[in-house]
């Protein structure tokens, strides 16, 4: 069997609906995985959990505003009773507003530290609480946040965001050190996801050349890939797949680390 296999697994993803967090609950629902898609969007979250049971996977919508703790005690008790357990939590619901740093609104700032910063602490939080001994699901596990190239890289007109990201990278090395040492048996790592076109890419692209970084969008998407030697940008498929390995008995030592998916963006 290969070590990728999650057959008998149950997955919670934050931010699944759409996006990266889609792709994230197809990879793992491809690798056997059962899966809870999170979001605080109905429409695109219930969407995504259909498509994944037309795929023939078990899969559920599970309502989550990851910036309050209530609403996660809802969704894992949630998960647990559509799925039968947990052993997988991806924090990757996240958000990223640009802005010059002369320019810095508070309220954008708070946004970012609320969903990117306190909504990853708390999906740790809840998921040591169920999966260390004598917890609802109880069995360990692993838990993957999605930091991003931002976290490793200096550009301009996201600061805010690159802090956040910096503080999730920070979050999953004591996340890792605190398991570890109280035997928690949960693994927790993060990758660092290079810009990607989806939705959210795209927007940061264009906030770019409104905040007059980039002439156009071509040329801000073009200032990426130059600094990738991989020549290209991401696609969705590669921050799901490593997304799987960390998850995966492959990633069975590994804990405490931050993966770079950027094709080589961050060295």
């Amino acid at each position: 069997m290969s070590v990728y296999d999650l057959t008998g697994r149950k997955a919670l993803v934050t931010g699944g609906g759409r996006g990266l967090g889609a792709s994230m609950a197809e990879a793992l629902a491809a690798a056997g995985a059962a899966v809870a898609v999170a979001d605080i969007q109905e429409d695109t979250g219930k969407e995504t959990a259909g498509k994944l049971r037309d795929s023939g996977a078990t899969a559920a919508f599970v309502p989550l505003d990851v910036t309050d703790d209530a609403s996660w005690e809802s969704a894992i008790t949630a998960t647990i009773g559509e799925l039968g357990g947990l052993d997988i939590v991806i924090n990757n619901a996240g958000v990223e507003i640009s802005g010059l740093l002369i320019d810095i609104d508070s309220a954008d700032v708070r946004k970012m530290l609320d969903v990117n910063v306190v909504g990853t602490a708390l999906g740790i939080k809840h998921a040591f609480r169920t999966m260390k001994p004598g917890g609802a699901a109880g069995n360990g596990g692993a838990v993957v946040n999605i930091a991003s190239v931002a976290a490793t890289i200096a550009f301009p007109g996201i600061a805010g965001y690159s802090a956040t990201k910096s503080a999730v990278d920070r979050l999953t090395r004591v996340a890792a050190q605190e398991s570890g040492k109280l035997g928690y048996g949960v693994r927790v790592n993060c990758v660092y996801p290079g810009l990607v076109p989806t939705v959210m890419g795209m927007q940061l692209a264009q906030d770019m050349v409104t905040l007059g970084l980039y002439p156009t969008v071509e040329a801000a998407v073009g200032a990426v890939i130059d600094l990738t030697p991989q020549g290209r940008l991401g696609e969705p498929a590669d921050m799901a797949d490593a997304v799987v390995f960390l998850a995966s008995d492959a990633a069975r030592f590994i804990t405490g680390a931050g993966l770079p998916v950027d094709g080589g963006m961050g060295m």
